[in-house]
């Protein structure tokens, strides 16, 4: 009894122990058995860092510069980055009190509704499957920047074969890879960071471009427009932050790890995103034509034409095996977070039962191989117009990482409601989101608002449709999810004195204290912090 209780723990899903007990009687261990913690705080921090820098940054950048403008950019990251930290400060006071494997599509089923969950958990399986897809079209067209004899369809079909090698290994496989990898792109961005100062001041290269490229060929590259169309990118861009959330789950320490990870979201935000935004827009004009775009098949990235302009050919090539090593490191958090979330869904009767077996190392196999086949739809990219569909993929995920965004902010304000009717003491939480209720409400409000605004310039003349179906297709369909299942199931609102807040919470928690540091608080150690936690 002690085992099965461990294992609906660490799902979340005790709710539907009479579902789990009528499972396969020839392996009920195979979808039962928990998943592993073994991820180390040292692995969190640094998953928590390879969500923000993903190939998105070095590939995705360039399509943003290319819509918007450089100061378009940095408006709209910097705007969506204040979302993302509010999003993240709701999800690790979630996390860090009940770190379960299905999260926060666990706590939209114990908080809100079983119906919003069964939505939620589809609709963000499939906005991980559309990265991982993207990740394979990304890593094909970049590697085809040294050589063409392997064609396109043949590098998606050997990262393919790659990925799934690699998250069978286990938990503490993936902890250690995205360590090493997360830490390698950090350092990565950091010497791009001061090589771009010396290239703008003219200290490298043939001159000196300071702010030139701000007045021709302008700060703006479609007004309004672009810095509408470039929010749903930069959602895209920022998907992978919440992955903290789902990694408390498997973590030995979620108590430590994850609020140590949360706090340094901001500076990471304002580092790696804006900064990066700030300097290529610096560096290169808006209008180049190597910036991949629907018209362009070069898809090369901003940061290996700054430094190939530069004369730092040499350079260039190493951009473009930092931009390799980051889709291995988003490719490998692809798996890791669609198949964990297929994994609940299956285990609490939200997808076929069969998709939660887990093998004796812990590992979802079944489920990574149903999400890394589903992510094949990579092949489509294999045409004349191998942008289009890079462009058309970074929107359809968009508006799915901001439902899931808005979702989180929801049920969020929820169990605040909930503890308070149950007469629990928001005191008693080991970490507590900054300025709520404020910032739950404003992100909440802000996400709906980008849900139906990131998609307006479709309704410009002339009407596109081929726009408005990508911008909002995902609506409906999440809509009928939803309503569907509460009818089939007929399930109800929960009603905040009934609302489970304590299934999957491990002992010992209390107000969370960072170790105190050592006396000698030098700018280096300042910088570590904030880097890698």
């Amino acid at each position: 009894m002690g085992a099965q209780k461990e294992a609906e723990m660490a799902i979340g899903g005790n709710r539907d122990s009479d579902s789990i007990e009528a499972l396969d009687a020839s392996m009920p261990e195979a979808y039962t058995a928990p998943l592993h913690r073994k991820l180390k705080s040292r692995h969190i921090q640094m998953i928590a860092i390879g969500g923000i820098i993903g190939p998105g940054l070095f590939v995705g950048s360039s399509n943003a510069l290319h819509i918007a403008g450089p100061a378009g950019i940095l408006i709209s990251f910097s705007l969506v980055g204040i979302i993302v930290f509010f999003v993240m400060q709701s999800l690790g006071e979630l996390a860090t009190v009940i770190p379960v494997t299905g999260s926060f599509t666990d706590y939209a089923a114990r908080f809100v509704d079983e119906s919003l969950s069964f939505a939620l958990g589809w609709a963000y399986w499939y906005l991980w499957v559309t990265v991982l897809a993207n990740e394979y079209n990304a890593i094909s067209l970049v590697v085809m920047y040294w050589t063409d004899v392997v064609p396109q369809w043949g590098w998606i079909l050997i990262f393919w074969a790659f990925f799934m090698g690699l998250s069978l290994a286990g938990i503490l496989v993936y902890g250690e890879i995205e360590f090493w990898l997360s830490l390698i792109k950090v350092i990565s961005i950091t010497i791009f960071f001061i090589v771009a100062i010396f290239i703008s001041s003219g200290v490298i290269g043939p001159q000196k471009i300071g702010f030139k490229y701000w007045d021709d060929p302008g700060a703006f590259a479609d007004s309004i427009n672009g810095v509408a169309n470039t929010f749903v990118i930069a959602g895209t861009l920022y998907a992978g932050t919440e992955m903290v959330g789902i990694t408390a789950g498997e973590a030995d320490n979620p108590a430590k790890a994850v609020p140590r990870a949360i706090r340094q979201v901001f500076w990471r935000i304002l580092i790696f995103y804006v900064g990066t935004m700030f300097f290529i827009g610096i560096l290169i004009p808006h209008d180049d034509d190597r910036l991949l775009s629907a018209e362009s098949k070069t898809a090369q990235s901003p940061f290996t034409i700054a430094l190939s302009d530069a004369g730092l050919g040499a350079g260039a090539s190493l951009i473009n095996a930092v931009i390799v090593i980051a889709v291995i490191s988003a490719g490998n958090s692809s798996m890791y977070v669609s198949s964990r979330t297929v994994l609940y869904m299956a285990r609490n009767g939200k997808a076929p039962k069969l998709l939660g077996r887990v093998n004796k190392a812990g590992v979802p196999w079944v489920a990574l191989l149903f999400s890394n086949l589903c992510a094949c739809i990579a092949f489509l990219s294999v045409s004349k117009a191998a942008g289009a569909v890079y462009e058309a993929l970074i929107t359809l995920s968009g508006v799915a990482t901001f439902i899931v965004w808005g979702t989180v902010e929801l049920v969020h304000i929820r169990f605040r409601n909930g503890l308070q009717a149950q007469g629990q003491s928001v005191d008693d939480l080991p970490f507590k989101a900054l300025w709520y209720p404020y910032g739950a409400y404003a992100a909440l409000a802000a996400n709906v608002f980008l849900i139906f605004f990131q998609g307006y310039t479709a309704f410009l003349n002339p009407f596109s449709v081929t726009s408005f179906v990508i911008s909002y297709i995902l609506l409906p369909v999440f809509v009928i999810l939803l309503v569907s299942y509460k009818f089939w199931n007929k399930t109800k609102w929960v009603k905040l004195a009934e609302m489970d807040i304590w299934t999957g919470r491990r002992e010992g928690f209390g107000p969370v204290h960072d170790e105190p540091l050592p006396k000698k608080k030098g700018v280096f150690r300042k910088i570590k912090r904030i880097a890698v936690g």
